[in-house]
């Protein structure tokens, strides 16, 4: 569908300082955030988490207008 997912955990992530991680739907390298995930980047996530929003952002329909 052409879309990725940004995760990442570090001292200024959303999250990172607690362990948990940061993930942002990305479209043509940059973040998008029109898909009906979320608005903004999703923080303060656990693994499982993280692999539910990933297969969220997995079955979402291929994009037909430039990101």
């Amino acid at each position: 569908n052409g879309y990725t997912g940004s995760v990442v955990r570090h001292s200024t992530s959303d999250g990172g300082p607690q362990g948990l991680w940061e993930v942002a739907v990305i479209y043509d390298g940059k973040p998008v955030y029109d898909t009906g995930i979320t608005t903004d980047v999703i923080g303060f996530l656990t693994a499982d988490d993280v692999e539910e929003v990933l297969q969220q952002i997995r079955e979402l329909p291929e994009r037909t207008d430039a990101a």
